[in-house]
């Protein structure tokens, strides 16, 4: 079902487009209406839509001042108007597609399986990727590192890092058996070599492997807490960027 909001600001509109949409288009699901700028930019990020059907003309004021209202536009948009002078502009908007009022039931239909076609395309595509990062994932796990101490070098596989942390002109590498390994290298240059979408810096002092993240405590930056019992502070110019990673 394709999640959708009407935005009019008849309400004769949002009862014509409900019917035509409840008569030919059983793939919709409409979970909100708007009849107002205002209204609209409540409904729409409080539904997460995949589809607006969006009237161009809403009172005195038009679509284009509510799409520049919203934070993101992560939807497919069909305008439905009478006049067709905003045809180049709603495209600008990438809109899905243009229905001139009174709208015909076949050409709704068509641009219904369009929006269909493209959020299926959207997700196969979105699918591959995250395909393809869990596959280059695994595989960096599997990955050794030589690790350079006073000693020697030791060889570690990436997935057994817990965390590193500075430590003056080095760096303490803290293991998932509970080893340590003290080597000569900056933390920048680790950094710098592990694979980001496994290692994150948090702080200028401290590298966390995301897969050993237990949880995470609100705060001005916030704290991790990993798998070994240890907390670490989060910095606050880092807690956005670091949940996005987190979220991933």
């Amino acid at each position: 079902m394709v999640r959708t909001v009407l935005v009019d600001d008849e309400i004769a509109g949002i009862r014509i487009l409900k019917d035509l949409l409840s008569a030919h288009c059983p793939e919709v699901e409409i979970i909100g209406e708007a009849d107002s700028v205002s209204t609209a930019l409540e409904v729409i990020p409080a539904c997460s839509p995949e589809l607006v059907l969006l009237d161009i003309s809403i009172n005195n004021e038009n679509a284009f001042d509510l799409l520049n209202g919203l934070n993101s536009i992560d939807f497919q948009i069909i305008f439905i108007t009478a006049w067709d002078n905003h045809a180049v502009q709603a495209f600008k908007y990438s809109a899905t597609d243009y229905l001139l009022k009174p709208v015909d039931a076949a050409d709704l239909q068509k641009a219904i399986k369009k929006v269909v076609r493209k959020s299926y395309e959207k997700t196969v595509i979105e699918n591959l990727k995250i395909l393809q990062e869990n596959i280059q994932t695994l595989q960096l796990s599997q990955q050794k590192m030589a690790v350079p101490t006073l000693h020697g070098l030791s060889f570690v596989q990436l997935k057994d890092i817990m965390r590193l942390e500075a430590n003056g002109s080095g760096t303490i590498i803290y293991l998932s058996n509970g080893e340590q390994l003290t080597t000569t290298r900056i933390i920048k240059e680790y950094e710098e070599l592990l694979p980001g979408n496994i290692f994150y810096r948090i702080h200028n002092a401290h590298i966390v492997n995301l897969n050993k993240v237990q949880n995470y405590q609100k705060g001005r930056g916030g704290y991790v807490f990993m798998e070994d019992g240890t907390s670490i502070e989060v910095a606050f110019r880092r807690r956005e960027d670091f949940l996005k990673r987190l979220l991933k």
